[in-house]
């Protein structure tokens, strides 16, 4: 089984705590992203997912600030773990994306999406 560095996203979106949710959500959509991570002075405090855009419109607080809708201090795993790991982490901790870091710094995220593309890799399409 691969290791996380193998088949993380490396080109990550990050977004300020003060930056406004309809700004965040705006750069997730042109990205094509579910998630952001958020860095404070260059640090992990958080990430702002989908869910957490979509529980926020949902309680009204579509002006609020990314601060107050992301997921404070996230799970996070190493590049050198197993894709095994990260799939354990996930499916326990009911979440899609995992930041990906290397001792204060975040290099990548990894999703399910990614761990569903190595677990598929070897397989054809329907009708192809």
């Amino acid at each position: 089984m691969p290791t996380v560095g193998e088949i993380m996203t490396r080109d990550l979106l990050a977004v300020e705590p003060s930056t406004g949710l309809v700004e965040a959500t705006a750069q997730m959509h042109e990205g094509r992203v579910g998630a952001v991570v958020v860095l404070s002075e260059g640090r992990l405090v958080g990430i702002l997912t989908e869910r957490d855009v979509l529980r926020a419109v949902a309680t009204g607080r579509v002006s609020a600030r990314v601060s107050e809708a992301m997921t404070a201090a996230p799970e996070t795993i190493e590049p050198g773990e197993s894709a095994g790991q990260a799939a354990v982490l996930m499916i326990h901790g009911g979440f899609r994306h995992l930041p990906v870091v290397d001792g204060d710094a975040v290099v990548g995220m990894i999703s399910i999406r990614d761990l569903v593309r190595v677990s598929v890799d070897d397989e054809a399409p329907r009708g192809v």
